[in-house]
């Protein structure tokens, strides 16, 4: 798009506004139903513009998951850090996500979405796969610090109900499903930690 006079172009910006139009229509619609010149034009910016930046409409979209990943994670480590460490800091992990659940537009994981959208490419996978190590590493420190003397399997069970509860509120829609994870994961915690040497 052409340059106001007076104007200075600033890549910085414009790479984030393309790329905060693209996640918001990407979620919305789905990446097959959502073309570059859609993007370029709600963005303010040229379709060429937007091929620099990320080369195709493939580049952009793992740009967008990526940062979405941060965001998520990000999220989740600063609303975990007002709980003090421990058993209420894993069920606090669960309110974050029903709280998500309930907001208007919620329509599953932009993450999870983008593998689904992709048909699972290497790509998507690797994405996808890295988003939910993540997680897997959160679950972890947070059933460490809540004193579970084998946090691995437990974490990956806990990751079953936190992807599980997501896609059911995708399709079911009335947030239900948190709460039942969270109940899931209490028992499943309560059972690791009386199982655990020095607990009850």
């Amino acid at each position: 798009m052409p340059v106001k006079a007076g104007e200075t172009i600033d890549p910085d910006a414009t790479r984030a506004r393309v790329l905060d139009v693209a996640a918001r229509l990407f979620y919305e619609r789905s990446l097959a139903a959502v073309g570059m010149r859609e993007i370029a034009t709600a963005a303010n910016a040229s379709p060429l513009t937007i091929y620099r930046y990320f080369e195709s409409k493939e580049g952009l979209a793992e740009a967008v998951v990526r940062e979405r990943s941060d965001r998520v994670h990000a999220w989740l480590a600063a609303g975990l850090a007002e709980v003090p460490a421990g058993r209420a800091r894993v069920t606090a992990l669960f309110d974050l996500l029903t709280r998500w659940f309930a907001e208007q537009g919620f329509r599953g994981c932009a993450v999870v979405n983008y593998a689904a959208d992709s048909r699972g490419g290497d790509s998507a996978r690797d994405i996808t796969r890295g988003h939910l190590m993540r997680y897997r590493k959160l679950l972890q420190q947070l059933l460490t610090e809540a004193g579970v003397a084998d946090p691995a399997p437990v974490a990956r069970q806990l990751l079953l109900l936190v992807e599980g509860a997501t896609v059911v509120t995708q399709i079911d829609g009335d947030g239900v499903a948190g709460a039942d994870a969270r109940v899931a994961a209490e028992t499943l915690l309560d059972a690791a930690l009386a199982r655990s040497p020095g607990k009850p």
